[in-house]
């Protein structure tokens, strides 16, 4: 029997990585929730937020079987099944579950979805503004919108920038998805950093209308 040191650190089998079993050393698929062997809880791993949750790697995820994989994962991972396991075993379920509600808070929101994808591709997204000093076209409409909400004077008035925003937003997520299966990753930053200032103007126009609806009573 090999001991701790004597093990590789991953054997191959077939296209899955593999890797040793922390508990049985017998192997099994990096990022699998058990190892089939001994069925005790694995790490999370090194895997991508898409292949944790067992989608496909893209822009256009679907919402319905996303949160279908993710609800099935958690209650596999419920506290209550390891309550008569060993202390490490505890924690790595644990680990497993921030590990997995991390990737469907990431993947089941456009914005932070393409922000993702654009790190995968390795292009990062500058924060709001940043990414805009070079793009006239899209700090001016940022700029023109700000100004409108800062002039919003009735409740009204809000609600009308916030509904140009949710269209903006709308159109803005359909053309990303075109452009990332396109593979036309610079249009997809623009559009990443359009989103992301468009977000942000749509929740500060809601909150405005909130503000002077205030006032009027």
């Amino acid at each position: 029997m090999l001991s701790d040191q004597d093990t590789p650190p991953e054997v191959t089998s077939g296209r899955a990585r593999m890797i040793p079993c922390w508990s049985c050393k017998g192997p099994v698929e990096e990022g699998a929730l058990f190892c089939q062997t001994c069925m005790t809880v694995q790490p999370p791993g090194q895997l991508d937020h898409f292949h944790r949750l067992g989608v496909p790697v893209g822009f256009d995820v679907d919402i319905a079987a996303l949160d279908r994989e993710y609800f099935s994962l958690q209650r596999r991972l419920h506290p209550d099944r390891f309550a008569t396991r060993s202390p490490r075993e505890r924690a790595l379920s644990q680990q497993q579950a921030i590990a997995l509600n991390d990737s469907y808070e990431t993947l089941k929101d456009p914005l932070n979805r393409a922000d993702y994808l654009m790190n995968l591709k390795g292009r990062h997204v500058l924060p709001e503004g940043c990414a805009m000093v070079n793009d006239q076209e899209l700090l001016m409409e940022a700029m023109e919108m700000r100004e409108a909400l800062v002039e919003a004077d009735t409740p009204e008035a809000a609600a009308t920038l916030a509904r140009r925003a949710a269209e903006d937003i709308r159109g803005c997520i359909a053309e990303l998805r075109t452009v990332f299966d396109d593979e036309h990753f610079e249009q997809a930053c623009r559009l990443t950093t359009r989103l992301k200032y468009l977000s942000k103007l749509a929740d500060e126009a809601k909150a405005r209308k909130a503000q002077l609806e205030g006032r009027g009573r």
